[in-house]
């Protein structure tokens, strides 16, 4: 866990929307829960893309159960080891959306 590879991972406001409703809800969240952003529907080839990247800056891990993948949030780690971080960034995109 970088912090240049959450800010690459979050760079991109797709992904941080994704990584939004991920961390949002407090559950587990199935990939085609994601797969709409807004009122845009996100390809799966660029779905699994994002989460990739997300996984690898260690903002997600992901569970195989059957055919679906779950995604969970790793926000609290991710705190610890850098406090204030997704906040800041996720509460920049807030204000520019707002």
């Amino acid at each position: 866990m970088r912090p240049e590879a959450i800010l690459h991972a979050l760079s991109d406001p797709v992904r941080a929307a994704i990584f939004t409703q991920i961390s949002g809800q407090g559950c587990v969240e199935a990939c085609s829960d994601v797969a709409v952003v807004g009122d845009k529907a996100i390809p799966k080839s660029s779905l699994s893309h994002h989460i990739k990247v997300l996984r690898e800056a260690g903002l997600i891990r992901c569970e195989r159960h059957g055919v679906e993948m779950r995604n969970h949030s790793r926000c609290s780690e991710v705190d610890q080891r850098f406090p204030g971080l997704i906040a800041a960034i996720l509460g920049a995109y807030a204000l520019v959306q707002a």
